[in-house]
């Protein structure tokens, strides 16, 4: 009587198979290079993208008027907007990626995400509102 547990030449090959395409995938997926972090600004019908070592003074037009963002150091923060209660001046700087700030009374959102190389934003890994936040 044969040995059920014994494997077959084609049950070498079979496996083999398995495991280089289990590699192929995974060197595939983790070893991309991710795209570089980007400043995002978007205003009312307007966007401005900047690397992150920028250092700008960005005037976002909104429907109240203008709210200026400064760019430096790596870090963006919003120094002043025509809202009343303020709080995306008192949020203070932005560093990490998928960070935010938002001024929602102005229409302004400025965040740190990545953009490929055709200029899209990936959704993924742009840091933006997710349905955690609602």
């Amino acid at each position: 009587m044969k040995d059920p547990w014994l494997f077959k030449p084609l049950d070498f090959g079979a496996i083999g198979l398995a495991l280089s395409i289990t590699l192929v995938t995974t060197v595939y997926l983790y070893a991309r290079r991710e795209a570089e972090p980007r400043i995002l600004i978007t205003g009312e019908g307007e966007q401005w993208i900047f690397p992150q070592d920028a250092k700008e003074l960005v005037t976002v037009p909104g429907p109240l008027g203008d709210t200026v963002v400064k760019l430096e150091d790596g870090k963006a923060r919003v120094l002043s907007s025509p809202c009343t209660n303020q709080t995306c001046v008192a949020a203070g700087a932005i560093r990490g990626h998928g960070q935010w700030i938002a001024c929602l009374p102005n229409k302004v959102l400025v965040s740190i995400g990545t953009r490929g190389t055709d200029g899209a934003a990936d959704e993924s890994r742009d840091g933006g509102i997710d349905g955690a936040a609602w």
